[in-house]
């Protein structure tokens, strides 16, 4: 497997083993790590989850775990500790074109941090916006940020 450009960080995997049609046909998602072995359907993408996931609800947790750490590491170089991150991410597959396409990753953070305002959580999560790798990888999707400080609104 070919990295696109730079030194490579971090490689992983994951597998899936698919039986049946799509519309009655099951999955199952296994990580390399051996961390996610999760049963997938047509239906729980579309449908109800059941108990089941999906890619966009894959992506939607890479994008919010991916995104919490970004934002983590700019306080941190800002020499701020967050006392704690929820970062939410909603991934939104639509018909375009006639095909399935991913068009967003909303992002909802909320963030309890000790002596810091709004103006300065919302120029950090700005910063974060434009480091994390997954929200690069949605670049044709439609990328939003709500941020939530200490429990007071900031737009």
């Amino acid at each position: 497997m070919a990295i696109a450009q730079g030194t490579s960080i971090a490689v992983r995997s994951a597998r899936t083993v698919w039986t049946g049609p799509l519309q009655t046909g099951r999955g199952t998602v296994t990580t390399g790590s051996c961390a996610l072995d999760l049963p997938v359907t047509w239906a729980a993408r579309t449908q109800r989850p059941d108990g089941m996931t999906s890619p966009e609800e894959l992506a939607a947790a890479a994008h919010a775990a991916c995104f919490a750490m970004a934002l983590a590491l700019r306080l941190g170089e800002h020499n701020i500790t967050p006392q704690r991150l929820e970062v939410t991410a909603t991934v939104s597959l639509a018909d375009v074109d006639g095909r399935p396409t991913i068009v967003s990753s909303a992002l909802q953070v909320i963030g309890q941090i000790a002596a810091l305002d709004g103006e300065a959580f919302r120029a950090i999560v700005h910063e974060a916006e434009a480091l994390c790798p997954i929200s690069r990888l949605f670049a044709g999707a439609a990328i939003s940020v709500s941020a939530y400080l200490d429990g007071r609104w900031d737009e």
